[in-house]
């Protein structure tokens, strides 16, 4: 694909404010934030065929970079990760094959927006302590979270880390590793399958994931800190319903 297609400006100035600042905030958790991504692009109209293939081209980059900057502290708890993602890559490939209309689309991403704002107003549970959990849980999450990821362009990482903290299958560091490289793998994976069955690729995503990267490189500096704000979960999760909505009545 031409360089004069991916960076062609077509998009809002706030909107790229807006992805930046959504890779800030959940880049410093350790997420790839599509589910923020989705949000803004939802709120300025984007169509979903341009919505799915960005937020997880996004969720890429990001990811990448934080993967990066977690890779000196050596957080990642492999016996949890692989089981995960050897699960989950196939399903987020089979995922972004499906070819979706744009009215289920937006039913299916603003149910997800919604739970993912649920989740952004539960407080984080301090891990004590950690165990291994049997097999075959692992792999059934890892399962539902990655084909809901190719499907809807969520890397899943929103959804995952409130599993492996509220169970103690990892400590709230060790999530931050765990949920990147689960995003990054099932974003690739996802991605992949969506290109490989032909759908269209949305004109000037370059410019979305410029944003993002720029926003990223601000929040994988906090990230090694966990910086958590309950005020500031409580606006992302008003975005994220109010994105919600707006694609639910759209669909409707």
């Amino acid at each position: 694909m031409a360089l004069e297609t991916i960076f062609a400006f077509q998009y809002p100035i706030i909107l790229l404010i807006t992805i930046c600042l959504m890779a800030v905030l959940y880049s410093s958790v350790g997420h790839g934030g599509a589910s923020g991504y989705l949000a803004a692009m939802a709120l300025w109209g984007l169509l979903p065929e341009e919505m799915r293939p960005a937020a997880l081209l996004m969720n890429v980059v990001v990811t990448s970079w934080l993967l990066y900057r977690l890779q000196p502290y050596k957080l990642m708890p492999y016996n949890l990760f692989w089981p995960l993602v050897i699960a989950s890559t196939p399903l987020a490939f089979i995922g972004g094959l499906i070819k979706i209309d744009a009215e289920p689309y937006q039913l299916l991403v603003g149910l997800m927006l919604l739970l993912a704002a649920a989740r952004m107003l539960l407080t984080n549970k301090v891990v004590e302590s950690t165990h291994q959990p049997p097999m075959i849980v692992v792999l059934l999450v890892g399962a539902i979270l990655g084909f809901s990821a190719g499907l809807t362009g969520i890397g899943g990482g929103v959804f995952l880390s409130p599993i492996v903290l509220i169970f103690g299958w990892c400590s709230i560091r060790q999530s931050t590793a765990v949920a990147a490289g689960f995003i990054l793998l099932n974003s690739i994976s996802g991605m992949a399958g969506y290109a490989f069955s032909g759908q269209p690729w949305p004109m000037g995503a370059g410019w979305l994931v410029v944003a993002a990267f720029v926003g990223c490189l601000f929040g994988a500096a906090l990230v090694t800190h966990r910086a958590s704000s309950l005020t500031l979960r409580k606006i992302l999760a008003a975005v994220l319903v109010i994105a919600s909505v707006k694609m639910v009545y759209t669909a409707l």
